[in-house]
């Protein structure tokens, strides 16, 4: 089985990430933990690399044999859909992944990496030097091929040098013989394409050519990258990441609307200005796309939570709001009660005080607009 590492709810939506030839999972340390808050993150280890055993894979792997191994990995953990990132390697896996089994593929980004690696010769040469002389000569080039001048990662350059040599040899050989070219156009899932603009090895143009045939897909390239583009630049990795599984401030927008309703999100956004548009986007993208949609907590529980913090640090306002919003969420007039009567307990009877004259203002409302 694949060393892994899961990070996120149990209950979130599985995100599967890949890495590249010589790296472990640490290749995103940086942008993982980030994407965890709205998913639940697996990042698996390559075959030789970082935790995983070498005797996965032999002389003669294919891009197909990984591929196996990330389904096993996903069926062992009772993940049966998933998405998918993968950088270089790992995203060959994607591709993959995406043209064969597009049943268990819901979404797909495909970072620094091609349809092809510019034919079989210089794979075959590599896996040949490495079975003969073992990794220390190719990681001394290491940051030369992953990274723009003057950065590093030594961590990343550490798992480079302590791979197995025969592990890393097969995983040159399934690069080798991977050439997907003739297929793009079967994948169905919604595809991401994520250049480093600074990309020796997979230059954009790489990326721009899957990115023409995969029907409906994005290419977004990022300055100042190189080939490990999650390590070198997360933050630009993570916004288009974000944007792509979480349908940004979309899916936040959604959620929004159903919990405090169409009348309520068109007055505020009718007053977003410039000056408060990011403010706007951070609440639907965080508090409404990430937190409101987590399965975790039912929308009634959450509007419970929500009234007895607002209560806790006296927002009425933003109380009036979110008692229309229990009541939308399936609350009952006694069930808000119940509430504000516990948070004369614990958060002071003046404040439950205020609390209660405002829900029955608001309660009042509604009935008369009822009736």
């Amino acid at each position: 089985m694949l060393n892994h590492l899961t990070e996120g709810p149990s209950s979130a939506p599985p995100l599967l990430l890949g890495p590249s030839l010589g790296t472990s999972y640490a290749l995103w340390d940086k942008v993982a933990p980030e994407l965890s808050i709205g998913h639940r993150v697996i990042r698996w280890d390559l075959p030789g690399h970082g935790g995983s055993a070498a005797d996965l894979i032999g002389p003669g792997a294919t891009v197909a044999d990984l591929a196996g191994l990330v389904l096993a990995l996903a069926d062992s953990l009772g993940v049966e859909r998933f998405a998918y990132a993968g950088v270089s390697l790992g995203g060959a896996v994607g591709l993959h992944l995406a043209v064969h089994h597009p049943e268990r593929v819901s979404s797909l980004a495909v970072l620094c990496s091609s349809a092809h690696f510019n034919g079989a010769k210089a794979w075959e040469e590599r896996a040949a030097l490495v079975r003969a002389e073992g990794l220390d000569e190719l990681a001394e080039s290491a940051d030369a091929r992953w990274f723009t001048p003057g950065f590093t990662v030594p961590e990343l350059v550490r798992d480079h040098r302590e791979a197995d040599p025969g592990a890393y040899a097969a995983c040159c050989d399934a690069l080798a013989a991977f050439d997907l070219r003739d297929r793009l156009g079967e994948i169905a899932a919604p595809t991401l394409l994520i250049a480093g603009r600074e990309d020796p090895a997979t230059p954009p143009a790489h990326l721009r050519e899957i990115a023409d045939a995969v029907p409906g897909a994005a290419l977004v390239e990022i300055p100042g990258a190189s080939h490990l583009a999650p390590a070198e630049r997360p933050e630009a990795v993570l916004t288009a990441l974000r944007g792509h599984f979480d349908g940004g401030a979309k899916r936040g927008m959604a959620v929004r609307r159903e919990v405090l309703g169409d009348a309520h999100v068109d007055r505020a956004q009718g007053r977003q200005t410039p000056f408060t548009a990011r403010f706007q986007d951070f609440i639907s993208r965080y508090a409404w796309g990430e937190i409101w949609t987590d399965e975790t907590l039912s929308r009634r529980e959450r509007s419970m939570v929500t009234m007895t913090a607002l209560v806790a640090h006296g927002h009425y306002e933003e109380l009036a709001m979110h008692v229309r919003a229990a009541r939308r969420n399936g609350l009952t007039p006694d069930e808000i009660g119940a509430v504000l009567l516990q948070t004369a307990v614990y958060c002071g009877v003046p404040a439950a005080n205020s609390a209660f004259a405002t829900a029955q203002r608001v309660l009042a409302e509604e009935d008369g607009a009822a009736g």
